[in-house]
Formats: C-alpha cells, structure tokens, sequence
C-alpha cells in the first residue's frame, strides 16, 4: 500500500519539474540573448525594453485566460500545448527580422509561458499543504538551475547567426517530448472553480504585492540586465556567467526558505529578503571589481527570487483546493503587471549614475518597509485575536 502511494506522487511530481526544466534552459538562453543579438538582425536595441515588456504583456494575458484551457484538457496536454505555441514564436524570430514580428512573436510568447508557470504552479501546489514549500522549492530549484545553465549559452554558443534559436527549439521539443512520452498522475480538473472579485479582495494583500514587485524587479533584470552589464564593459563571455550568478544565487535560497518559513512569518521574510537584496547592491556600489560584482549578484538573486515562492505560499495558505488554479492565475496576474511596468520604468534609469541597480534599490527597499509594517500589523491583529 505505502509503495502505492508514494508512486503516483514521485510521478506527478518528476514529469512536470524535468519538462520544466528543459523549458528553463531555453528560457534563460533565450532571455538574455534578445536584447544582445538585436543589432545582428539589423534592429534598434532601444526596443530591448519594449520587447521585454510585450512578453510580460502576454504573461498577463495569459494569466488570466489559461484556466478554460487547464479545465478542458488537463494539465500535461495543457503544458505541451503551451511549449508548442512558445517553439512557433521562436522559429518565427529569425525568419522575419523586423521589430513589429518580434514584438507580436513576444506577446504570444508571453501568453504561452503564463500557461506553463499556472499549469506547473497548481499541479504542484495539489496536494499535502505541508509540503507545499518543498514542492515549490523544487519547482523553482528546476526554473532557476534550468536559467542558470541557459545564460551559459550565450559564451557556449553565442549570440549570432541560427545556432542559438536552433539549441532553444530543440530545448523545447525535448521538455514537450519528457510530457507526452512520460508516464504522470496529474490532479484532477474538474474541482476547479474560479475565485470571484470578493474573494480575490481578501486574499493576503502582502501576498500580492510581493508577486507585483516580483514582476518590478525579475522583468527588468531578464530584459535589461544584458545592458546594463555591457554598458559597463563586461564581455560576453563574462556576461553570460554574471547573468548565471543570479539565478545560481536564486537557486542557492530555495533550500532555505521553507526551513525560514518555520520560524518567521511569510510577510516578515519578504521583508527580510528585500533588505538582503538593497545590501547586495549596495556591496556592487562600493566596490567596482567584476568580483565584487559577481558576489553582489549572486546574493541580489537569492534576495529578488525568493519573493514570488513565498508571496504564492502565503497567497494558498488555507485555501481550499478547488481555488489553487484561479489564486495562481491572480498571483500571476500580480506578478506579470510588475513585470510589463519593470522594464519601462527601470529604462529611465539606465541613463542615471547607478543604473539599473538604482531602480532595483528604490524597489527592494520600499518594499521592505511595506513588509515590515505589513508584519507589525499581522502580528498585532494575531495577538488581539482577530
């Protein structure tokens, strides 16, 4: 009986995290290589920020239409379903180099990988609520290694010519193959029902603005981070390993946050990891080394993508499972309106003395103040036991 059980969970858990992963080395090639191979195709690099924020356009797009699709067709045919649509807008970009095909190619983009991360969310987040974190842990463990070994690519193979879309397409086929060919358990669709406007309004407000400045932070480093580093001299060979710190850095604080999560509260650890995150930047401020900017970061990685993992557990914390879909389609909602305003906003302060760094310290720590307070507040209503 114990091996009965213990089977259908290993299965429903691998087969998504490995698809995953092969979809988050394409990503994180991809991600960064844009921005860099522009002027190879003959395109402006001042769209950079535009592009990065039609994809995000399409992740909030796609946040709130994916669950109809999850609910007909289950989520293993669902998530190839959206990495068939994201190899289709991948294919296209070097075939028609012109800057208003990028942008459409993104925004669809944008629609299909909003399918992924609710599709790979909910199924991970069915199940025993005490082992929510680890599940997630796992998820984001598979997302940020995946992205790590992405960013290698851009010194492994470059940024010009077709090699590069050919090495994500064939990513991409190979995580759609791990679904199709893979034998999973997958959890029913049938349970799910949609969160209506009130019941999203009481939803943990920290939870939301965790996932918004998220989105702030993670779509300005994934579109303009390549910049920034280049605008200081930074080779690609060196950027391509820098960018890697960041999600190695992201990777390194999974493990911790569901042994924190024991001991603080949730809103407390946002609060925490967002003034983790300004010292990190304040370590490549004082210093000007390409070491003390690797260490700065590795450590600004763990700080900025610890926020969503914890702001999506906080969000599910005692919600029914007949809601997990619809609450991860509005954290993803959250997370994607951060994500469109990130780039735009932050390409004001790229012209400025401190750079992109200046826009992710003015986000991390008026965030940590709003946590602070936010926590003060939970505790008090805690201990007044309401």
């Amino acid at each position: 009986m114990d091996n009965h059980l213990i089977t259908p969970a290993k299965a429903r858990v691998s087969v998504p995290v490995i698809a995953l992963g092969f979809y988050a080395v394409a990503s994180g090639y991809l991600m960064s290589l844009i921005p860099l191979m522009l002027s190879h195709y003959g395109l402006d690099t001042t769209i950079a920020s535009w592009l990065a924020s039609s994809f995000y356009a399409g992740l909030l797009v796609g946040a709130l239409s994916i669950e109809p699709l999850v609910t007909r067709i289950g989520y293993k045919h669902g998530f190839a379903l959206c990495l068939g649509v994201l190899v289709l807008t991948v294919a296209i970009m070097p075939l028609f180099a012109h800057a208003t095909v990028w942008l459409v190619a993104r925004l669809v983009a944008g629609i299909a990988v909003a399918g992924v991360f609710v599709i790979v969310e909910s199924w991970l987040l069915h199940g025993d609520e005490g082992d929510r974190s680890k599940r997630l842990g796992l998820y984001m463990g598979a997302l940020y290694g995946g992205s790590s070994l992405g960013q290698l690519g851009i010194g492994a193979i470059g940024v010009s010519g077709t090699l590069p879309f050919a090495s994500i397409f064939t990513m991409l086929i190979l995580a759609i193959g791990v679904l199709l060919f893979a034998k999973s358990e997958q959890p029913e669709t049938t349970q799910s029902t949609s969160l209506t406007f009130k019941q999203i309004s009481k939803l943990n407000h920290a939870a939301i603005i965790g996932c918004i400045v998220s989105g702030l932070t993670l779509g300005a480093i994934y579109g303009l981070m390549p910049l920034e580093l280049s605008s200081r001299g930074i080779a690609h060979d060196d950027l391509g390993s820098l960018m890697a710190l960041i999600i190695l850095g992201a990777m390194a604080v999974q493990p911790l946050i569901p042994f924190l999560s024991k001991y603080l509260g949730r809103t407390l650890l946002m609060a925490l990891f967002c003034l983790f995150g300004v010292a990190a930047i304040t370590l490549t401020a004082a210093f000007s080394n390409i070491y003390a900017l690797g260490a700065g970061l590795f450590l600004l990685g763990m700080a900025i993508f610890a926020l969503y993992p914890v702001a999506i557990n906080l969000a599910c914390d005692n919600l029914d499972a007949n809601f997990i879909i619809s609450a991860t389609q509005v954290m993803l909602f959250s997370y994607s309106v951060g994500s469109v305003l990130g780039p735009l906003v932050a390409d004001n302060f790229l012209a400025g003395p401190q750079g992109l760094m200046g826009y992710l310290f003015s986000c991390l720590l008026a965030t940590s103040i709003y946590m602070l307070i936010a926590s003060v507040k939970t505790k008090g209503r805690a201990m007044a036991g309401e």
